[in-house]
């Protein structure tokens, strides 16, 4: 003691500093006893630890031991010595305070056993739950002396059982565990919940099992050493025992030794797989209808394989039949095992070998063809079939329909119609001649008889009157031209003077002659459009066209009425007009010159044929039949069409559609002008018909030109390198040997710039006017008459008046 410091300070007369040394070193043990209590409370819970306990009743004494002390929060060394048995209770959970006296008055009142959970608090706030596990101790006499136990703290048992309750409430999984020899089950609620039972923690196994269908196997099944393990797994049917619902369980678990005892214990679950059956038999329906619906479809296709007319197979990637239905060997005539296994091509007329293996090519590439081959009948003969084929993965599906009769109907028709066609042409020329003969013969009449009148008259010496019967003759000739012209027209083989037109100028000035063409009861409307597109076309047989309508329109308003004549700008797109003669697909501008009359109209009927020769309703002697169908071959033949709208009581309308031009229109020489006389010019006439170039060389004379005679080519070229100086040669298109066209090119090689004109009646290769004649050339149809001839001629000589020299030899 003379060393320790604290003495030396009190004898010193310190005691402040010897007071704050004792106090530093009560809190430092204090704070070792708080960890060495912590330490002891972690080991007790990881030791699972058990404290005893032992109330002496008679001495209202507790003890406990350092464990017990521990799992209650209290001093050990106070529960060592003993204190009052108050403190049993010490720190029990204020909801289970009341339920632990009552169990623990029970025991002090002679009741043997103690065994209850409880929660105890800890003075950190946390909570652990504890089982007690007491009996009392009797005297003689049955009067309780001591109240003994142990306690254990079972707080992570609780937190497993809890969490295993949640898992089967969740999971709706029931529980149980049957030892064997025992009747009855240890179960949870969810396990009471599936079968409709009340919660409880043991059942008779005969209640469970009562519950189970009478097919089924038990739920508990008793266990016996002398019989086989019964199976652990089973599915099965109850009737649930509140609601009387029937629902599938299954249960599942193992058989384990009893840690116990001798014998085994089945530990097991049960869950509810209603929803499951009942999913597994809609399956096992769907799947039965399923594989009816298979099988009956596999019955179909095999009828329609066995029964089908139409050849089916199945062939690999390179067109070797894999199978084939009996269809081919009734088309081919032998057997299909004459058929399987060889190449589609083999089986093909050579002919068609290569069609079907591009075909076959097609289908791989793009995964279906269709085409028509002809196969080879056993006894040699084609066979038509249409085919189509399809590919699916490397297999290649063949459908080939029998179309051999369908071909032969087909040739038929086709010969058929061919010979209607023919026939129908051979009729429409008869009709066509029959026309023409009548209509000239008429015409022949007038002239013959005319020119007969008059050779008489100057036999006898009788000229008065001759005027008369040469005018008929001429009459007669100017008919009978016009007549040729329209037939040229409506075959559109005339050759046409296409220029820029004025069209709105031209139906002004044919005022004049609609109105003697048309009786004082019609009333006359000239309407052009103030910005009239000129319109590429022949002016003269546009007038023709014009003039026939408006004699038409005439015709169909016997008791008067209105006709009107209007034009108007039009862009055409392909097809808006079904008669455009037109090429290409962009649009076109077009002049419309519309004639629409108020008249009786047409049916429907008669609109079909308004456009064919000789088709007229005007009565015998009336009309020709080819005034429409000039109209509209002369349309066409300008690149445009006409169009025609009519019903009965209503009127009808026509309308020419003509190309628009972008050139200006060039003024036509006026009619009735003075006729042009020549002064000497050298013409050579090259012409094959006698009275064609004796008429042509004597108006050529008396116009006063030097004219020059050939019959042919040949003679026309001699005289060319004989007469240098020509001035104009006339051809006739259509010579004997080489033609005019080729004639010209011969005498310009002699006669370099030579200007060359061409009469034609009608020539093919003179139709295309612009194709045929070149620079210097022009061409006049016949008949003419003087004055177109003489103002031709003058025409051409204007345009140049330097004279053809021959090329220097």
């Amino acid at each position: 003691m003379a060393n320790d410091p604290a003495f030396d300070r009190e004898d010193t007369g310190d005691t402040g500093g010897l007071r704050d040394e004792l106090s530093a070193e009560l809190l430092r043990l204090n704070c070792e006893i708080r960890d060495a209590k912590h330490r002891l409370n972690l080991m007790l819970d990881a030791a699972g630890a058990t404290g005893g306990w032992q109330w002496d009743i008679r001495a209202n004494r507790l003890t406990g031991d350092a464990r017990f002390a521990a799992l209650t929060s209290q001093d050990p060394v106070e529960l060592a010595e003993g204190v009052p048995t108050s403190r049993f209770f010490a720190n029990i959970a204020p909801d289970d305070y009341k339920r632990i006296r009552l169990a623990v008055a029970g025991i002090l009142a002679g009741a043997e056993v103690f065994s209850k959970d409880y929660r105890l608090l800890k003075a950190d706030g946390t909570m652990r739950w504890v089982h007690a596990n007491g009996r009392a101790i009797l005297s003689e006499d049955d009067e309780p002396l001591m109240f003994i136990g142990d306690l254990v703290d079972i707080t992570e048992q609780r937190r497993i059982q809890e969490q295993l309750r949640i898992a089967q409430s969740a999971g709706e999984i029931g529980t149980f565990e049957h030892a064997q020899g025992f009747g009855t089950v240890t179960v949870s609620e969810q396990f009471c919940r599936l079968l409709g039972l009340h919660p409880t923690p043991i059942l008779p196994v005969t209640t469970v099992n009562r519950l189970v269908h009478p097919d089924d196997l038990p739920i508990i099944e008793l266990i016996h050493y002398d019989q086989p393990k019964l199976s652990a797994n089973i599915e099965f049917r109850i009737t649930r025992a509140d609601t009387g619902e029937d629902r599938w369980l299954a249960r599942r678990g193992e058989y384990v030794r009893d840690l116990s005892g001798p014998g085994l214990r089945y530990i097991g679950v049960i869950y509810d797989i209603t929803t499951s059956k009942q999913n597994e038999a809609r399956l096992k329906r769907l799947n039965e209808g399923l594989s009816e619906s298979v099988r009956e479809r596999t019955r179909d296709r095999d009828r329609i394989w066995r029964n089908s007319r139409d050849m089916l197979a199945v062939a690999d990637r390179r067109g070797r039949l894999l199978d084939a239905n009996p269809a081919w060997s009734a088309i081919l005539g032998t057997e299909n095992s004459n058929i399987v296994g060889k190449l589609i091509s083999q089986l093909s007329a050579p002919e068609d070998a290569v069609l079907v293996e591009s075909s076959i090519a097609e289908t791989l590439g793009r995964g279906s063809a269709s085409f028509e081959s002809r196969v080879t009948h056993a006894d040699g003969t084609p066979r038509w079939v249409s085919w189509a084929a399809s590919r699916e993965n490397e297999t290649i599906y063949l459908y080939g329909r029998h179309i051999t009769v369908e071909k032969e109907q087909e040739s038929a028709l086709r010969e058929a119609e061919a010979q209607l066609r023919q026939s129908q042409k051979m009729e429409a020329v008869g009709q066509l001649t029959g026309g023409i003969a009548h209509d000239f013969n008429n015409m022949l009449t007038g002239i013959m008889g005319a020119l007969d009148i008059i050779k008489r008259r100057l036999a006898s010496g009788r000229l008065e009157g001759l005027d008369r019967f040469m005018d008929a003759a001429t009459g007669s000739a100017q008919r009978a031209a016009g007549l040729t012209h329209r037939l040229l027209a409506f075959s559109r083989r005339q050759p046409l003077d296409q220029k820029p037109v004025d069209v709105r100028q031209l139906i002004t000035d044919m005022r004049d002659l609609f109105d003697r063409s048309l009786s004082e009861q019609i009333e006359l409307l000239i309407r052009p459009a103030p910005d009239c597109w000129a319109a590429t076309t022949d002016l003269n047989q546009l007038e023709n066209a014009l003039l026939n309508l408006a004699i038409n329109a005439r015709d169909a308003m016997p008791d008067g009425g209105q006709l009107s004549v209007d034009t108007r700008n039009v862009t055409l797109a392909p097809g808006d007009v079904p008669s455009l003669s037109r090429r290409g697909q962009e649009t076109q501008d077009f002049v419309a010159i519309t004639v629409r009359d108020t008249g009786t109209g047409m049916s429907a009927e008669i609109l079909e044929k308004v456009f064919e020769p000789f088709f007229t309703t005007k009565p015998i002697g009336q009309g020709t039949g080819l005034g429409l169908s000039m109209v509209y071959g002369f349309a066409q033949q300008s690149g445009g069409g006409v169009e025609i709208e009519s019903k009965l009581g209503q009127g009808t309308a026509i309308t020419l559609y003509l190309p628009r031009s972008l050139a200006d229109s060039t003024p036509d020489i006026p009619d009735g002008a003075l006729v042009p006389a020549g002064a000497g010019e050298r013409v050579l006439v090259v012409e094959d018909d006698p009275s064609v170039r004796l008429l042509v060389v004597e108006v050529l004379q008396d116009l006063g030109y030097s004219a020059v005679e050939a019959i042919n080519a040949d003679m026309a070229i001699a005289k060319l390198r004989q007469n240098g100086a020509i001035d104009l040669m006339i051809s006739d298109v259509g010579l004997p040997g080489m033609n005019g066209r080729q004639l010209a090119d011969v005498a310009r090689d002699i006669l370099p710039g030579l200007k060359v004109l061409f009469i034609t009646g009608y020539a093919a290769n003179a139709v295309n006017k612009d194709a045929f004649l070149a620079d210097g050339m022009d061409m006049i149809t016949k008949p003419f008459n003087l004055e177109q001839l003489a103002l031709k001629i003058r025409e051409m000589l204007a345009a140049s008046p330097t004279k053809a020299q021959p090329r220097p030899s």
